[in-house]
């Protein structure tokens, strides 16, 4: 656990408190402060949206300033700055869409904006650009042409990679899926999705997936299994960390204050669903919200909650992992088999459908017998988690 790499956003706990019905709770701090902060948590490193750091508004002096600070800040607190993305829906501008907008100069903006925005990835070492398309959608269907827009999401993914060819930069790329909010339906809404559209793309070994455990949720969705598929397509180049409650809002609740057998289920696999290794090496970022009724020790309080929870339910799935319980009915309920493949090596369709051995099965076994175990085996991972076991 020492190894882990917990990474949170400036956008997280620099969260002010407003939201629609509120004003902000709290008063900004400085940069350097909230680094020296998530140094003291534990956190390894952090992240940000170019708008986080300088106003949208900022000249390039006073954008060169704030770079400068922040490399200073890194350097000085020893913490990594492993992601970067861009703020595209903000601004008034993106009121309708940035790579996809109709207006074709309000695209064009967009483009650069992102541009210079890789070049700053570059700049503080980062070796991922997370892409989130808040404002990529629409609320009538009247309104835009979808497989234009689709043409047009493409037609930028496949020019910002050429252009991080042509600059040698060491970066790739992290589609964010969400289904809506802002936008009524946003384009690439799932790991589905976005996974379909990839492979639609010039450069597609130059992009992967960040999928936020909120973002699945609120659609309904088991966000483990959407991480298995992500991880089965070798697409998971980062991940967002937070707690859900169901389909609602996106709440951006700290990690495990939601679902949580389902965040048991997510860490057992990140950590321990290769082979009983894990299957995920890159950061363990929190995109979550402290929330509006506290004050900066309660920020800093609920930073270190997301670290401990994930430690916590680690902990927990390793001792799952290890029951010589667990293993026995894993065995029952043929988990393991499922590694094994379906039909023989060199085996063609013609052997596999003259095989003697569909003579001697009788499906009618399965009925009254054959139970699987599988509930026993979940409750053994409830009790695990928690720490009944």
């Amino acid at each position: 656990m020492d190894n882990t790499q917990f990474t949170f956003g400036l956008w997280t706990v620099g969260w002010l408190g407003a939201d629609p019905f509120g004003a902000p709770t709290r008063a900004p701090i400085s940069l350097e402060e909230t680094l020296a902060n998530l140094k003291a948590v534990g956190a390894y490193g952090v992240t940000a949206h170019d708008d986080d750091l300088f106003p949208f508004e900022s000249t390039d002096a006073q954008r060169r300033d704030v770079i400068d600070q922040l490399k200073a800040g890194l350097a000085n607190t020893g913490l990594k700055m492993p992601m970067l993305t861009t703020n595209l829906f903000s601004h008034p501008v993106f009121k309708e869409g940035a790579f996809t907008a109709n207006d074709r100069e309000v695209r064009r903006f967009a483009l650069r904006k992102a541009l210079r925005n890789l070049d700053l990835a570059h700049e503080i070492g980062a070796e991922t650009f997370v892409m989130w398309g808040g404002r990529e959608g629409a609320e009538y269907d009247s309104a835009k042409n979808i497989v234009n827009a689709m043409e047009r999401y493409r037609e930028a993914l496949n020019f910002m990679t050429e252009y991080v060819i042509e600059q040698g930069y060491n970066l790739k790329f992290a589609l964010e899926p969400k289904p809506n909010e802002p936008r009524g339906d946003i384009l690439l809404p799932t790991v589905g999705h976005a996974l379909g559209f990839i492979a639609t793309l010039d450069h597609p070994e130059m992009v992967g997936l960040n999928p936020e455990v909120g973002h699945e949720q609120m659609a309904g969705l088991n966000f483990t299994a959407g991480i298995a598929q992500a991880l089965d397509a070798g697409k998971l180049f980062h991940i967002d960390l937070n707690g859900q409650k169901g389909i609602k809002f996106d709440q951006d609740l700290v990690f495990g204050h939601g679902d949580l057998a389902n965040a048991f289920s997510l860490v057992h696999l990140l950590e321990f669903g290769k082979n009983g290794g894990s299957s995920y090496s890159g950061p363990r970022h929190f995109d979550y919200k402290p929330s509006r009724t506290e004050d900066w020790t309660g920020v800093w309080e609920s930073a270190r909650a997301n670290i401990r929870m994930y430690n916590l339910l680690q902990e927990r799935a390793e001792k799952f992992e290890n029951d010589p319980e667990v293993k026995s009915l894993r065995q029952r309920a043929k988990v393991e088999e499922l590694k094994k493949s379906t039909l023989n090596q060199g085996e063609s369709a013609s052997a596999f459908m003259n095989s003697s051995e569909f003579a001697s099965f009788d499906p009618e076994t399965y009925f009254n017998g054959k139970g699987a175990g599988m509930v026993q085996l979940n409750q053994l991972a409830l009790e695990h988690l928690m720490g009944a076991r």
